[in-house]
């Protein structure tokens, strides 16, 4: 995917790369696999703000996204290669032999006229989805299912790829994006190869807009607030009041370590932070 620059003939514009999309095949989306999603603005159900700095945006539909690949056996054809507003990947539109048309995440190599498989018995080519006890050890993988049935709920991302180091009983030893080296049970499925779009983490935004765009406010500074505001508001002139560096309900920012050790704990065999030392 090329990365697409402009002239300069405003200072947002210098900065603006964007994808030139020339790997786009199908403009509009399959009517049957979206849905409206209604914008929350960063709200929970009671109308307090959760996330901050979220509102707006443009309008979208949603794509219904296969992350199961449950249809097993069944070879599929890749009809179209279309754009999601919602995920930094491509998607691949699929139909298979009994007609039914699906969603996946587009893996990289896969093109239009490709035919793809999932199932136990399924070939070692990319875009393909096998259990982990069937793909060979060194295998790049994606899509990753945590719990076997549940879909694909890591490295779904442009670029993401996790690679397969071993097996062990009933668990597969895998190195996820992060670095970080932890075990899956054999029995999850996982797609062969890697997510599409390599260039995406090089694309610069360049303007405050196109954030508002995709539903993001702007960020304001604690040093800018007043202090019953934010820890490091208040005072004169752009001193935080000689504190640490704090977050607004005053939990460390830096250095302190928020990552709860659950139950699961014990399947995290590297750490990430340890893993690039």
């Amino acid at each position: 995917m090329p990365i697409k620059t402009f002239k300069p003939y405003t200072q947002s514009r210098r900065q603006m790369s964007v994808s030139d999309f020339s790997d786009i095949t199908k403009t509009d989306p399959e009517k049957s696999l979206i849905k409206i999603v209604k914008k929350k603005g960063g709200r929970n159900n009671t109308g307090q703000v959760m996330v901050r700095f979220r509102g707006g945006g443009h309008k979208r539909f949603y794509r219904i996204i296969d992350f199961k690949r449950n249809k097993l056996n069944v070879p599929a054809k890749v009809v179209a290669i279309e754009y999601d507003p919602n995920r930094s990947s491509r998607i691949a539109l699929l139909q298979y032999q009994d007609g039914e048309k699906r969603y996946i995440i587009r893996s990289l190599g896969v093109n239009v006229g490709d035919t793809l498989m999932s199932g136990p018995d399924a070939e070692i080519r990319p875009g393909n989805s096998l259990p982990l006890t069937n793909i060979p050890i060194g295998t790049f993988v994606h899509n990753l299912e945590l719990v076997a049935g549940k879909g694909g709920q890591l490295v779904r991302s442009a670029g993401a790829v996790a690679q397969l180091l071993a097996k062990e009983d009933d668990y597969a030893h895998l190195r996820m994006p992060s670095g970080e080296i932890r075990l899956i049970r054999v029995n999850c499925y996982a797609t062969i190869g890697q997510v599409g779009i390599l260039d995406h983490e090089n694309i610069t935004l360049g303007s405050a807009g196109r954030n508002r765009h995709m539903g993001r406010k702007s960020h304001v500074r604690g040093t800018a607030m007043n202090s019953v505001d934010h820890p490091h508001g208040g005072g004169r002139g752009k001193s935080k009041g000689n504190n640490q560096p704090k977050s607004p309900w005053n939990q460390p920012a830096k250095g302190f370590k928020t990552r709860s050790k659950k139950v699961w704990d014990w399947v995290i065999i590297s750490h990430r932070n340890k893993a690039k030392k």
